[in-house]
């Protein structure tokens, strides 16, 4: 694959030429076997409108590149030759997204129907630590990941990288800041041990707010998707694209004022979210040490009915709804998805999350199910950043290279 590109949720646009004509059939062609497949080449071109002549081609061309296969199907018992069925190929092009979380790095492999193949995860302490280091880990891990793919008969066709960090849109690869990693201004390809599977990095908020809408697929759909891990992150798409503000830094939710005299927060403000609904603050309130897997602690805590864990719960739920409030009233959005963590204790966050918008919201309709929990919980940030190879290659298959086995 030529390059990764940003993840956005959206197609680009091709160029008015018979080279970009047939860059475009090529995706109408893939893009019907996606949604509909399997598919013999006819009911491609009734899907498509192109001609027979015209979807054999491209057909053609798409198994030479490894995207699709195409195999007889189950005797039907009618006279004839036994007809054909066209399928996104699931030991060709995947797609590799890596994490680097403040307490675990992970990989996983996807192949192009959107299929996990392989997965991994290992606990790091990864806050403070030289960003090459935590970097080069992360690599390794990927490389592991690779390899297992590779066993499969995958090839990976593109690499993504999902940070806690903002990610500006220009310069490109660079990673400006991440608080909680302790980095400023690092680029991973000035770190990666080679240059030829260096990932695209993107913010973990935005792939996860990706990998839902691609879950769910609602491709029109308006929401903001906020999760939290060491921080908190918001992300907002905007009829099926994401919205990444003039210079990339949309979204930086955990950080709106819910107190404006509040705690200080380590951003230098007073009062942000995180500081009432952020991991470190849950934990505070509810006196238990960060140790372990902290979301599963609360977890079990609030299950087991402590009452201490239930209030810390209920201040951030709270605090969150009175955030989500002032993200309502301005993006007028069709929903409100709780990811990473916070889908995990939603059952404890959402009665306080829905109790202060029903509260406060009274200039436009709401209603309490607006407010879901992602089924992707933790593995959303990871997931979104290998579906957006596929989803890329699904966009445009002229990127990939012609099969070399």
């Amino acid at each position: 694959m030529a390059g990764n590109g940003r993840a956005s949720g959206g197609v680009e646009a091709v160029p008015a030429s018979q080279q970009g004509m047939r860059r475009q059939n090529l995706a109408v062609v893939i893009g019907a076997v996606a949604a509909h497949g399997p598919l013999s080449r006819a009911d491609v071109a009734g899907h498509t409108g192109l001609t027979r002549p015209a979807v054999s081609s491209m057909v053609d061309e798409l198994i030479g590149r490894g995207a699709l296969t195409e195999t007889e199907t189950a005797p039907s018992g009618r006279v004839g030759r036994p007809g054909r069925a066209l399928a996104l190929n699931d030991r060709g092009p995947a797609g590799l997204g890596l994490e680097i979380g403040v307490t675990h790095l992970a990989a996983c492999v996807v192949d192009l129907r959107g299929e996990p193949r392989v997965w991994r995860r290992v606990e790091r302490a990864n806050a403070g630590r030289p960003a090459g280091q935590v970097l080069a880990e992360a690599a390794a891990l990927g490389a592991e990941a690779e390899a297992e793919a590779d066993a499969l008969g995958l090839r990976v066709a593109g690499r993504v990288l999902a940070v806690p960090g903002v990610v500006p849109n220009e310069p490109s690869g660079l990673v400006a800041n991440a608080p909680n990693l302790g980095w400023q201004a690092v680029r991973p390809a000035d770190h990666w041990p080679d240059p030829d599977t260096v990932p695209e990095p993107e913010n973990e908020a935005n792939l996860g707010a990706l990998a839902e809408q691609w879950h769910q697929g609602h491709p029109a759909e308006t929401f903001v998707h906020v999760s939290a891990e060491a921080g908190i992150g918001g992300a907002l798409v905007v009829g099926g694209q994401l919205f990444r503000g003039a210079r990339g830094f949309a979204g930086e939710l955990g950080h709106l004022p819910v107190h404006p005299e509040g705690a200080p927060c380590a951003c230098g403000a007073r009062g942000c979210l995180e500081q009432y609904a952020g991991e470190a603050a849950v934990l505070r309130e509810a006196g238990l040490a960060h140790v372990g897997d902290p979301v599963a602690l609360l977890a079990e805590r609030a299950g087991a009915g402590d009452e201490a864990t239930l209030r810390a719960l209920d201040r951030a739920g709270r605090a969150l709804g009175l955030a989500l409030t002032s993200a309502v009233n301005l993006i007028d959005p069709d929903g409100l998805v709780l990811g990473g963590a916070y889908a995990e204790l939603a059952d404890w966050l959402l009665p306080s999350i829905r109790a202060e918008l029903a509260a406060r919201i009274t200039v436009r309709p709401w209603a309490p199910e607006a407010v879901r929990p992602s089924a992707l919980g933790r593995r959303g940030p990871v997931l979104g950043a290998a579906w957006s190879t596929v989803r890329q290659i699904i966009a445009d298959p002229s990127r990939l290279q012609a099969l070399a086995r």
